[in-house]
Parts: C-alpha cells; sequence; structure tokens
C-alpha cells in the first residue's frame, strides 16, 4: 500500500459533486480520494494491532466480511449479541486509537453533509473480498442517535443498498466507487442499509478487495 498517487484512481477525473439520497442522506462523490495515501497507511497500522477477523453473529453464522476497529470503541459480535467494546476480544487490549487522517476525513464529510460537531468514538474497518456482502439493517446499538454515520469506500466498487425506516421499505440501489464516502443522519439515520455481494475484480490500487470505514458516535 505504498506510493500511491491521484494517478491510480482508475484514470477518472476526482468527482466532487454532493448526491442526496434521502433527508439527512448524501453521498460525496470522490471526497475521500486526495487522503487515500494517508488514509491507507493508517488502515495497515490499525490492521497491525488488531487483525482483521471473521465475526459470528448471534444466531452462530460467520460473517463474510472481515472486520476490525479502531478508537475508543470497537462494535463485536458473537453469540451473546451485537454490542461496543473498549477492548479487542482477541488480544485484551485496547483497540488502537482513531489516527487523526481519519478522524478529520470523518469529521469533514460529515460537516460537507450538514452535520456540524461530529465526534466519532468508533471506527469499524471492513474488508470485502469477492462475494462477501452486508445484510440489510439498521445501525442502532449507539446510545448517540442524533450523530450521523460516516461510510468511506475503497478499492473495488460495490452497490450499497439503501432503504427506510422498514425492513420492507423499498431500497434504493447506490453504485460506490474508490473514494466515495456516504453520510446519513437525522430522518434518515435509522434506514436500513446492506451492500450485495462484492464482485469479483482487480482495482489498480487494492486489487480484488474493497475496504469501508464506518464512524460511528457509539455513547
Amino acid at each position: 500500500m505504498q506510493g500511491h498517487t491521484r494517478d491510480l484512481f482508475d484514470g477518472a477525473s476526482l468527482d466532487t459533486r454532493h448526491e442526496p439520497l434521502a433527508p439527512g442522506a448524501w453521498l460525496l462523490h470522490g471526497f475521500a480520494l486526495d487522503k487515500v495515501t494517508a488514509v491507507l497507511a493508517a488502515i495497515e497500522d490499525i490492521r497491525a494491532a488488531a487483525a482483521f477477523r471473521h465475526l459470528v453473529t448471534p444466531g452462530g453464522f460467520r460473517m463474510s466480511v472481515a472486520m476490525t476497529n479502531c478508537g475508543r470503541l470497537g462494535w463485536v459480535s458473537d453469540r451473546r449479541g451485537y454490542r461496543y467494546a473498549d477492548c479487542d476480544p482477541l488480544s485484551g487490549r485496547p483497540w488502537p486509537p482513531m489516527p487523526r487522517v481519519l478522524l478529520e476525513l470523518a469529521q469533514t464529510a460529515a460537516q460537507a453533509a450538514g452535520f456540524s460537531d461530529f465526534d466519532p468514538d468508533a471506527c469499524l474497518v471492513n474488508r470485502y473480498e469477492p462475494g462477501a456482502r452486508l445484510t440489510l439493517h439498521q445501525d442502532k446499538d449507539e446510545g448517540d442517535l442524533s450523530a450521523p454515520i460516516v461510510s468511506v469506500s475503497l478499492g473495488l466498487p460495490a452497490t450499497f443498498l439503501f432503504g427506510g425506516d422498514l425492513r420492507k421499505d423499498r431500497q434504493r440501489r447506490v453504485p460506490l466507487q474508490h473514494g466515495d464516502v456516504v453520510v446519513w443522519g437525522g430522518p434518515a439515520r435509522l434506514h436500513y442499509h446492506g451492500v450485495l455481494a462484492l464482485k469479483d475484480g482487480n482495482h489498480v490500487v487494492l486489487g480484488s478487495q474493497r475496504l469501508n470505514l464506518t464512524f460511528r458516535r457509539a455513547t
């Protein structure tokens, strides 16, 4: 993950359009592109301190997405349920601190979407390989639902599903590219969302994978 430049972004020009998805939800095209080198270096440091792992759901199913965390709290799942924990259950040590470059990216993206004073205390780092997906769900384990969710996409393109307050509501299929950021909060904070199975491919920077950073205010 060394030596990445803007020349590597699939030959595409920088797209900084802000696209509304729903009241309180925005797709910020290419918002993270100028920070990719520093962000990938930060992810590598996080991975070295807290390895990626495939969590198990309360129902006993192994998640197809590999995950780790940084920040004061990390999201975990096992047969006991979904929750936030201040220590990595694999090592017993605190999660690695959130690197400044990640915190600043999350805060500037939230500001661009109309959410000022975002102060995330948890960042989930997800690694998708071809076939991995995220089933439709709500982010509702957080104590502060007034803060938005900020989600950064890197690597292979993905299809983000964004629905409504009910699971049965129609979902919009949102194509996500390398460097895109989605922010949702306010009336959209508890909208159901997910990611379709990742298609095989080879991204010029990250190869056959997608990395996703999801910032939250858990407390």
